[in-house]
């Protein structure tokens, strides 16, 4: 079996970013639904959210092949 412990280790954060997307985009189609006017003013903020998380789960696959190097 060969691999790295950093693959996995990223494998693993990558559950909290997947995890964040889904609360986020819950919290935009609940409001939403109670709301249905205000979906465009908080449309701005859900892809906000959105890209932020994203870039966690980024700089955590960054991590893993910097740390790596390249094995």
């Amino acid at each position: 079996m060969e691999g790295s412990v950093n693959v996995i280790g990223y494998g693993l954060a990558a559950i909290g970013p997947g995890i964040g997307v889904a609360l986020i985009f819950a919290a935009w189609i609940t409001a939403t639904a109670r709301q249905p006017e205000s979906a465009g003013i908080t449309r701005p903020m859900l892809f906000m959210g959105f890209a932020l998380v994203e870039v966690l789960a980024l700089f955590g696959l960054v991590l893993a092949f910097a740390i790596g190097g390249g094995n």
